[in-house]
């Protein structure tokens, strides 16, 4: 078994870990940082961790009410022109915790007196020993280069210090049902995607169209994509997409919908019926049976509820790039031109 296979396979189990170990510390952050009342939040990240930062933005507004901005880090290393953040609470989320530019914004900001939080996959990494608080991701080494479970294991962090944050009880014990839906959402990718993966072997391009809490899945999804089938494509929000690049919508041309049931659900049944009707050839991952039964393909999710949902619905994304870099023969742990950290400046 390849490393990715065997860490798409353990998300569930690492998910648990996390949860088990951080609630604790993920409630005294919260209250560290109900004690600052920030004026806003600023998370900085990078890569696939910047995808996990556009989930928390979402999730931070609609459960907590607070306004987050992402970082510009080259407007503190290349520019050296950091703006104020001593009123924000800044949080890196980083994998391995060694960008050079996601630590330099928390260090700008925690020199100007903000509350700095590392969010994290190593507790001794440089970012977690320059921040005033950690959350450590419990997901355990990734050999893989392109990354699944640091990448869930960082929604759920996510989820769990915004939940808190919030006091909302009943979203903390809701959270304990993620592990169960993941595992739902690993078995039932595994046994349904390998089956019609071959159907796209030679494609060339494609969209990846998300919305609200999901847009930050369509962004993964497209990146694992990329990052392992070497094919150029585009992520786009619903809204966006109609916004011009629909234009590039002709029969065949693939476009994949994250479209589980809630807020955004019906503008994105609405694009997917369009897409039929301009003959795309339509992906659809999402709860609703209904919507599957529209798609030319369809990936299903458990029944979770919406501001969870990203955590499930990018599963299937992983084992598409996977399966599909597998057809067309591609190495799978080692992605060329891609080592595992990166290190920007």
């Amino acid at each position: 078994m390849t490393h990715i296979e065997s860490e798409i396979r353990e998300q569930a189990t690492v998910i648990e870990a996390l949860l088990n170990a951080e609630a604790a510390n993920t409630q005294q952050i919260a209250a560290a940082i109900n004690a600052f009342d920030p004026a806003f939040i600023c998370i900085a990240a990078r890569g696939t961790s910047d995808n996990a930062a556009r989930y928390a933005q979402y999730l931070f507004a609609t459960h907590a009410r607070k306004m987050v901005a992402l970082a510009t880090p080259s407007v503190h290393t290349l520019y050296q022109s950091p703006p104020d953040l001593s009123r924000a609470v800044v949080i890196g989320i980083s994998q391995s915790g060694q960008s050079d530019d996601v630590r330099q914004v928390v260090r700008d900001a925690k020199s100007q007196g903000a509350l700095t939080v590392a969010i994290t996959n190593d507790d001794a990494s440089p970012l977690a020993n320059e921040s005033d608080h950690t959350i450590p991701l419990h997901a355990g080494a990734e050999r893989s280069v392109a990354a699944t479970k640091t990448y869930t294991t960082e929604l759920t962090a996510a989820a769990m210090l915004i939940t808190a944050v919030a006091g909302d009880v009943e979203g903390m014990q809701t959270l304990k049902l993620v592990p169960g839906w993941v595992q739902q959402t690993i078995d039932t990718a595994f046994a349904d995607v390998p089956t019609f993966v071959e159907r796209y072997r030679y494609m060339d391009r494609y969209a990846v169209i998300g919305r609200g809490y999901n847009y930050a899945t369509a962004f993964e999804i497209s990146l694992k994509i990329k990052e392992l089938c070497y094919i150029a494509g585009e992520e786009y929000s619903e809204a966006d997409f109609r916004h011009g690049p629909i234009a590039l919508v002709q029969p065949g041309f693939p476009v994949m919908l994250v479209a589980p049931t809630g807020a955004t659900f019906d503008r994105q049944r609405d694009l997917l019926n369009t897409m039929v009707e301009r003959e795309a050839e339509s992906l659809v991952i999402s709860n609703d049976e209904g919507v599957r039964q529209v798609a030319h393909r369809a990936m299903a999710l458990p029944n979770a509820p919406e501001w969870l949902s990203p955590i499930v619905a990018v599963i299937p994304g992983q084992v598409f790039a996977m399966s599909l870099a597998q057809a067309r023969g591609l190495p799978l742990d080692k992605p060329r031109h891609l080592q595992k950290v990166t290190n920007t400046t």
